[in-house]
């Protein structure tokens, strides 16, 4: 007695096509992933520059004079000491200004369809705009400590990890934006079929419009009311 393998059902083209296509990335987790690292390297840089160097007390630390040295600042204002302010309320809105641009920020790129240099560039701005919220919460200013110069010229602003990382960000969003994701495109409705034109009897040629009408009223002239040949 033979057995008899059952056939196995054939998968339709639509479920190949469905299982050979790549998972969609996961934007927010590329995203997310960036601003955690940045966040977390400036945060240790800042800890370990103000507590355990005391930069804070010691104003200046030389590392490789002019080129790159320490210099403790702390900024009550945007980049370069914009919009600073002895101002309490002033602290609370530049919070709020950045929280507001890194949910923006978020909502765009979530929207958008980003490349990589894209969703690198939204976590290095979030990154370091919550890194920047984070001092302000903390010391009420930001902690600015990295001071760059050159021979014969010193340069009068400090900056930090953050800063640069916001720097790269903005411009990496503006120089390479991300484009936007196309709208599904709505199906058209199926054409109504359309009657058959009647065939005339004997292979005789239908007739076209200006033609048929003309018969029609001829036809109408040689029957009378009752509908009788005359």
């Amino acid at each position: 007695m033979v057995e008899t393998a059952t056939p196995k059902p054939r998968k339709s083209p639509a479920a190949r096509k469905r299982r050979g296509k790549k998972p969609p990335p996961r934007v927010g987790r590329n995203v997310a992933l960036v601003a955690g690292l940045v966040f977390v390297l400036d945060q240790a840089l800042k800890y370990l520059v103000v507590h355990v160097l005391r930069l804070d007390q010691l104003r200046e630390i030389d590392v490789i004079d002019p080129w790159l040295n320490l210099r403790m600042a702390w900024n009550q204002g945007m980049n370069f000491g914009l919009f600073a302010s002895d101002v309490e309320v002033m602290r609370w809105v530049l919070i709020a200004i950045a929280l507001a641009v890194c949910l923006w920020v978020g909502i765009w790129v979530g929207r958008a369809k980003p490349s990589r240099f894209a969703q690198a560039s939204a976590g290095l701005l979030i990154g370091g705009a919550l890194g920047n919220v984070v001092d302000r919460l903390t010391y009420g200013a930001v902690a600015d400590f990295l001071n760059m110069s050159l021979p014969g010229w010193r340069n009068p602003y400090s900056f930090n990890v953050a800063d640069i990382a916001i720097f790269l960000g903005a411009m990496g969003l503006v120089l390479l934006p991300p484009e936007r994701k196309p709208e599904p495109k709505k199906r058209r409705a199926p054409a109504k079929p359309r009657a058959p034109k009647p065939r005339p009897a004997n292979g005789e040629r239908p007739l076209a419009g200006d033609e048929a009408q003309a018969e029609l009223a001829l036809d109408d002239k040689t029957r009378d009311e009752a509908g009788n040949t005359r």
